[in-house]
């Protein structure tokens, strides 16, 4: 394949969130994300929630640490600052202070983390970020309990300009057959921006792409596996502006987003 992978959401920091639990972790997932066939990742320790105490500078500063041990490691992979930021009250404001981080710490694009067993509206963050000419990235929306119960919650996000980071185990299986097939359907309609790892270990939740990359093939096509999971997520990594709005895809007369609710 002619792109490289590049990951916007991966937990490869050590010791800091429920990610890498140390240097030998981080290390591992760096080389196996290498060896699956990536050249880039955005490190994005969970901020705000239970994680208020990850400073910005924190992160850079470990981020500035990968970096040389990589290098020392002879890893070819380039790392990024960034977050998974749980939504909450003032964090644009921090956000454009610099106390938590846009992707690639750029203040441009930010990741958005709802809590999993419930949906916030996100039309007032939305806004507030239009405002200081940023973008609202939401993280696995498949695997949030309240948009499972009413899917109809994405079509008007999508086209107020919110971009969707799609899990690629999810696309895989490993997250349950409910997160699969409503990944799945996503696609379908062209509510998907992006595919990233969510590593979160060697072991389990492992930073890999290839898989959900041939996936994305076979259930659209090649140029769009190219443009989720590589292009799109390239173009974060490099502070450029990616395309919103809904994907132009196949579809089925009866779209599944036009029902009210999932069993």
């Amino acid at each position: 394949m002619s792109h490289s992978f590049v990951d916007i959401h991966c937990h490869l920091l050590p010791g800091i969130d429920d990610g890498a639990k140390n240097w030998d972790d981080t290390l591992a997932m760096a080389r196996m994300a290498v060896e699956d066939g990536t050249s880039a990742i955005i490190c994005t320790p969970h901020q705000l929630g239970n994680f208020i105490h990850n400073e910005g500078d924190t992160i850079r500063s470990l981020v500035n640490e990968v970096r040389e041990r990589l290098i020392a490691e002879e890893i070819p992979l380039s790392v990024l600052p960034g977050a998974d930021i749980r939504i909450e009250p003032g964090m644009v404001d921090r956000i454009h202070r610099g106390e938590v981080l846009s992707l690639g710490d750029y203040r441009r694009h930010v990741l958005l983390e709802l809590p999993h067993e419930l949906y916030i509206p996100l039309e007032p963050i939305l806004g507030e970020l239009t405002k200081r000419k940023m973008t609202g990235i939401l993280s696995h929306p498949e695997r949030n309990d309240g948009i499972l119960r009413k899917p109809e919650i994405i079509e008007p996000l999508v086209e107020a300009g919110c971009l969707m980071q799609i899990t690629a185990g999810s696309l895989c299986g490993t997250m349950g057959p409910a997160c699969q097939t409503f990944s799945e359907q996503m696609l379908a309609e062209g509510f998907v921006h992006f595919i990233a790892s969510d590593g979160h270990s060697p072991r389990t939740r492992r930073p890999l792409m290839r898989r959900a990359f041939v996936r994305v093939a076979e259930l659209v096509d090649k140029a769009t596996a190219i443009d989720l999971c590589c292009r799109n997520p390239a173009a974060v990594a490099a502070d450029a502006p990616v395309q919103s709005g809904r994907r132009n895809v196949v579809r089925r007369k009866r779209g599944w987003f036009a029902r009210r609710s999932v069993a």
